[in-house]
């Protein structure tokens, strides 16, 4: 006990973080195994996963990094795409789940990675909200891109086309579609679960607190900080700047791709890779504060369930919804309610008791 208390909180945190969703974890599926939980909140477990992965990402770049991003919905949408059509190529050949899994992910990030690496080198040297506008820009074409691609297989091979399918393929009805335009990728298989998610999340928490306790990750808070004092010192600002944007669009990228393989059908639309899905994952960061990484997967947790949570309310659970985090931002920014927090928090409790114990004697 007296080791752990002398820890780093470097050291600290990430096991507190990881011990507290392992636990989590283990209290979820008991509840499952005594049918405690409904099935429609066992259906969205998936999801919190996929949005926890999405803003620990974001978090990266907004909060460590200090670059405001508006695309990561469109890293999304590169790992799952990337992802998908990896895993139905593969898939007659591979009838392991969790092999076929596992290399899906790892197209899915490596692809994520390798455009935000591209998108950052011209983006990362300027200043201001060029990155926003940006990645911004990046998440819309991304998937209207996706949306005119064509992939068929058939006994001939497989068949490409961009824009336009008529004769693609000579019989349309035998051919297998891999990626259909508007209608994106259909009869994927069910890969991903809960436990998959949560290991992909343990998995994620290393890396990230790795990285931001490294060298690395302390020149990227200094660049963050002061720019001018990193640069003056001989601190290559593009380069880490670089490695952290493409740190984050990987961690975005497999995110997707758990997010895809939790559905039979994945389509590039407005709702699941627009701009709207970047600001949400925007607001899990605001909202569990930016840097903050165990804040992103609660604030991530939350707001996932709660709109479910309130969906017998019908018309009224929205407006609940957004009153809830009106009144949680109040909570979690205001200077003079953070006094009030400080006071009565926990860690303010048991340092009085220590106080009085003290005095007692």
């Amino acid at each position: 006990m007296l080791k752990f208390k002398n820890m780093k909180k470097s050291t600290k945190e990430p096991l507190i973080t990881i011990g507290v969703l392992v636990l989590v974890y283990l209290v979820i599926q008991l509840l499952i195994s005594l049918g405690a939980v409904s099935s429609l909140m066992q259906g969205i477990l998936v999801p919190v996963c996929v949005y926890s992965l999405a803003a620990i990402g974001l978090n990266l770049c907004v909060g460590y990094l200090g670059e405001l991003s508006l695309g990561h919905a469109g890293f999304m949408c590169v790992g799952a795409f990337f992802g998908t059509t990896a895993s139905k190529l593969l898939s007659d050949y591979i009838k392991s789940d969790i092999l076929l899994f596992i290399i899906a992910f790892l197209i899915g990030v490596i692809m994520a990675a390798i455009f935000g690496f591209l998108i950052g080198i011209p983006v990362l040297r300027l200043r201001g909200d060029y990155l926003a506008i940006v990645t911004l820009a990046f998440g819309e074409i991304i998937k209207n891109i996706v949306n005119v691609i064509y992939i068929a297989k058939d006994k001939d091979g497989l068949h490409f086309a961009f824009g336009d399918s008529k004769n693609l393929v000579s019989d349309p009805e035998t051919s297998q579609w891999i990626v259909n335009g508007p209608q994106g990728l259909a009869r994927i298989r069910h890969l991903s679960s809960f436990t998959l998610g949560i290991i992909l999340i343990i998995i994620t928490l290393l890396i990230v607190y790795n990285f931001v306790n490294s060298r690395t990750g302390r020149a990227v808070m200094a660049i963050r900080d002061n720019r001018i004092a990193a640069e003056s010192i001989g601190l290559n600002i593009t380069g880490y700047k670089l490695l952290a944007f493409t740190i984050s669009a990987a961690i975005a990228g497999g995110a997707g791709v758990l997010y895809a393989h939790n559905l039979s059908t994945v389509t590039a639309t407005s709702s699941n890779f627009g701009y709207n899905q970047s600001i949400m994952i925007l607001v899990f960061v605001v909202l569990g504060g930016i840097g903050s990484i165990p804040g992103s997967i609660v604030a991530a947790t939350l707001l996932t369930i709660l709109p479910e949570a309130l969906r017998g309310l019908s018309d009224y659970r929205m407006l609940i919804y957004s009153i809830v985090l009106i009144v949680v931002m109040i909570f979690t920014w205001s200077p003079k309610l953070k006094v009030v927090r400080e006071e009565y928090s926990l860690k303010r409790f048991i340092e009085r008791r220590k106080e009085a114990r003290s005095n007692g004697k």
